[in-house]
């Protein structure tokens, strides 16, 4: 392997190795309200995030809430040597998907059905390092 490749190669996996992922699949929430929850955390610091989302109202907090624990756990057990408390940790990225869809029936006037959809959604947060403008700058 050159010496270009290798370099490459070595940035790519120290970047890895600062990246914490965790994903629900399946939650019985529609997406379009857990992406409101989902929109006040991305990008936000994570001892903020998990404040903001202890004392929200939404009922998705709480399972975006667990999410986000388990992702700083899942940072934790990556870099065995760091604290959390010494390195600034972000919500990098958090992404809402449908999920699966339930198909029910609904009775409707004059012997007609009308069919209801049961919606569910897949959730994914990567934690990372926050990046200051000036590092962004000498790289």
């Amino acid at each position: 392997m050159g010496a270009r490749k290798y370099q490459m190669a070595e940035k790519l996996k120290a970047d890895k190795k600062q990246k914490a992922i965790a994903s629900l699949q399946n939650c019985p929430t529609s997406p379009r309200k857990m992406r409101i929850v989902a929109d006040t955390v991305r990008g936000v610091e994570v001892n903020k995030a998990l404040a903001l989302l202890h004392f929200s109202k939404k009922e998705a907090s709480a399972k975006i809430e667990k999410l986000l624990r388990s992702a700083i756990a899942n940072w934790e057990a990556k870099n065995p040597g760091q604290r959390l408390e010494d390195t600034k940790l972000c919500v990098k990225e958090i992404k809402v998907d449908g999920g699966r869809m339930l198909k029910r029936i609904q009775p409707a006037p004059q012997g007609r059905a009308h069919r209801i959809r049961k919606r569910s959604n897949h959730v994914t947060i990567i934690v990372d390092k926050m990046v200051n403008e000036e590092q962004k700058a000498a790289e």
